[in-house]
């Protein structure tokens, strides 16, 4: 099991304090491409981490949404987004190639990632935008799901190999989709978190917010960087998947 972080999220004078702290407690580090959140310098700082502490690079993509943080739903043309995200992950990896790296896979961000896994059109725009990189063959990171295979046959289909991830800090609908933020505990405290990371390592299990047992097959966990002690948390998980490895 690997532990990935949404990084590299501060912009201008606004500042992300996580960045340093978790990255050396990472595999993979998902880089906001300036769309939602970061700016040159911010990318440039977060994929020398990335480097320094041999953590794979991911680019992190948004709808064009820097006011509301990525996580309000636009509309847009299929062209339209397909640029939109083909123009973050370019700028991202040109970046990483000037440090001696590479963007190793793509995860959408916010509002993107759930409308992604809600609707089909949106998802051909992605998988289409992310095969795009042909040479690279970069791998799409998606909420893992109890109804994984229509994602891997739809993804089969453009060539773009998945990483199915779960939300260490995040609760469940009964349908196996992410709780509304909006929505009161859609966020986990650290109890929480580690109760339900422990649940997903021993038996493959989440539970949602309505007692459902949701059966998921999970590559990579994530903590988000603005949830109130994500370092605490990450440092706790990456704990529990060393004592799950050795069982």
């Amino acid at each position: 099991m690997l532990l990935n972080c949404d990084l590299g999220e501060s912009y201008g004078a606004w500042k992300m304090p996580v960045d340093s702290a978790i990255m050396p407690l990472l595999d993979q580090a998902n880089i906001a491409c300036g769309f939602h959140a970061g700016d040159p310098v911010v990318m440039q700082h977060a994929i020398e981490a990335a480097v320094t502490h041999k953590v794979a690079i991911g680019a992190h993509p948004s709808y064009p949404d820097r006011e509301g943080f990525g996580r309000r739903s636009m509309a847009m043309s299929a062209a339209e987004l397909i640029a939109c995200i083909q123009y973050q992950v370019s700028a991202l990896n040109g970046m990483a190639g000037l440090q001696g790296s590479q963007v190793t896979y793509v995860k959408p961000h916010g509002a993107l990632y759930n409308d992604f896994m809600r609707d089909a059109a949106i998802r051909r725009s992605v998988f289409f935008a992310v095969a795009g990189f042909g040479r690279q063959r970069l791998p799409l990171m998606v909420q893992a799901h109890p109804d994984y295979r229509t994602l891997q046959a739809e993804a089969a289909e453009y060539g773009v190999p998945l990483i199915y991830e779960a939300f260490a800090d995040r609760a469940y609908t009964d349908s196996g989709y992410l709780v509304s933020r909006q929505q009161a505990g859609a966020v986990l405290s650290l109890d929480a978190a580690l109760e339900q990371v422990a649940r997903l390592l021993r038996d493959g299990t989440i539970i949602s917010q309505g007692g459902q047992p949701l059966s998921v097959n999970v590559d990579t966990l994530c903590v988000h960087g603005d949830t109130p002690g994500a370092v605490a948390m990450a440092t706790q998980i990456r704990q529990l998947i060393a004592q799950q490895a050795k069982t």
